[in-house]
Formats: structure tokens, C-alpha cells, sequence
């Protein structure tokens, strides 16, 4: 895992093009993630990659929690573990940065995302609409 670089941009913004596009149908319209400013993020440097930039994951940290605000898997490697290995360095990042806890939110009709954070022991917290979209909020407390 690393943070990406300028060079990784156009990498970066094709995985996120590939791992959000699908969804398009399903909530019926374009997963914000779609329209994040990635060269601003990296240049932050909030987007973390694999080394083989098979995923990513952006991490922007906040008041007394680090926010998942995107996680991206190539589609063809679905299921190998990525994700939660993505999951399990933000974990990794929020206890060095000093944070106590996790958020994140995901489209209420990302049924396989909920059921997957939850399994990473994220709770619901509420829902919200944002820009449209119906969201699912969920928060993880880490043990100390």
C-alpha cells in the first residue's frame, strides 16, 4: 500500500471509472465517487493505492474520526480480498493519526457494500440524502 502520485492519475481515475460505472443502473444515477477531483486528492494525498493499483481507497481525516470516503476494486478481481484489505489500512491509518474511529457512507441500494462493512464491524448510524442520493451512514469504533 501507498500513496498515489501524480503519475498514478490517469490509473487512478480509470479503477474508479471501472469499480463505480456499474452501479450507475442500480441507483440510477452516476456513485459520487465519479465525480471526485483526483488529481486535487492525490496532490492531498488522500488516495491510497495497491501497489499494482488493483484498488483504492481515500481516507480524508476529520475532527475525532478518519472518513472512508471511497473504496474502488478493479471488478475483475472481485473477492480476492482487496476490499478488506483496503478496510484494514484505513484502520492501520486512523490509529497512527491518533482517530478512535471510522465513518463512511454508501448508497442505500449498495447492498453488498453494507453487508461488507457491517461485516467489518461498521454500524449503521443513520441514513441521509446527499446531492440525490439515499445514504447509508455507517461508523466504526476502534478498540483501544
Amino acid at each position: 500500500m501507498r500513496l498515489a502520485e501524480e503519475g498514478d492519475r490517469a490509473a487512478v481515475e480509470q479503477l474508479v471509472h471501472d469499480a463505480y460505472t456499474p452501479w450507475i443502473e442500480v441507483i440510477g444515477m452516476p456513485p459520487l465517487p465519479l465525480e471526485s477531483d483526483y488529481a486535487a486528492l492525490i496532490a492531498d494525498g488522500r488516495v491510497h493505492v495497491t501497489d499494482g493499483l488493483e484498488g483504492l481507497i481515500v481516507l480524508v481525516p476529520e475532527e475525532g474520526v478518519l472518513l472512508v470516503d471511497n473504496v474502488a476494486v478493479r471488478p475483475e478481481l472481485h473477492g480476492r480480498g482487496i476490499g478488506r484489505a483496503l478496510m484494514a489500512h484505513a484502520e492501520r491509518e486512523a490509529r497512527r493519526l491518533g482517530l478512535p474511529a471510522l465513518r463512511l457512507c454508501t448508497n442505500v441500494r449498495m447492498a453488498a457494500n453494507i453487508a461488507l462493512y457491517e461485516s467489518l464491524g461498521y454500524r449503521e448510524t443513520g441514513r441521509q440524502g446527499i446531492e440525490g442520493r439515499s445514504a447509508v451512514l455507517m461508523r466504526k469504533q476502534l478498540s483501544p
